[in-house]
């Protein structure tokens, strides 16, 4: 199965996870650095290069880097030819207003693909202060079989598992693989992206190194059973 890698911070090489993907993923592996691209880091001012630095054809799985990055999501989703349901798993909402004039941030990303994304049909947030801790009840039997995007911030998870640049969560590595595994099997799904890695420049230390890499082969182990 391919598998999109976007690479920011270095943080995938830093870890071990991209040599990894590479030898397990091999041709099936797209690769698209970014790592000398200006104006990304929270604040996306590279749309064009950035969109010009994808492969036309998208794979569904999908590693974005640091949550530094996570409008990446909206950026591939505008992608999408057919209607879709949005299910985000993260510690924080990423619905706010755009701080500088309306650029698009890691914060702002879900607020502007609800406003410019027509085939968004409904956004379900799991794990920010107020809002569900795990898929509401009926929630997948209403929408079994519909076309979902699965969007997971790692730091929706405790330090065991991931370790992040921001603030994190309770959920364990299984409650969030359960997760996964409840919608796959549910709905289809129209792509995961992954993202809350930490790259050495953001103080990320060997073990948190350690530790995302970890945990992103395990993810990626069990969504391609999946998927």
């Amino acid at each position: 199965m391919k598998v999109l890698l976007t690479d920011f911070s270095g943080a995938y090489t830093a870890q071990g996870f991209l040599p990894w993907l590479q030898e397990q993923a091999g041709e099936q592996l797209v690769y698209a650095d970014f790592t000398s691209l200006e104006g990304t880091c929270c604040y996306c001012d590279a749309q064009k290069e950035i969109g010009r630095g994808l492969p036309e054809e998208l794979p569904r799985l999908r590693f974005l880097d640091s949550g530094d990055y996570h409008y990446m999501s909206h950026l591939l989703a505008l992608r999408e030819t057919e209607p879709f349901h949005l299910v985000l798993l993260d510690h924080h909402p990423d619905n706010q207003e755009p701080a500088f004039g309306g650029v698009l941030s890691c914060g702002s990303w879900v607020k502007a693909m609800q406003e410019e994304n027509p085939l968004l049909e409904s956004v379900l947030s799991i794990g920010p202060e107020g809002c569900p801790e795990t898929l509401p009840e009926g929630w997948l039997e209403q929408r079994r079989g519909a076309r979902v995007y699965i969007s997971l911030d790692k730091d929706i998870m405790g330090r065991e598992w991931a370790r992040t640049d921001w603030s994190q969560g309770t959920h364990t590595l299984e409650q969030v693989k359960q997760m996964l595994t409840r919608i796959m099997e549910g709905t289809e799904v129209a792509a995961i992206d992954i993202c809350g890695e930490i790259s050495p420049s953001k103080g990320g230390t060997p073990e948190d190194l350690r530790i995302n890499r970890e945990t992103n082969i395990e993810l990626y182990t069990h969504i391609i059973k999946h998927l």
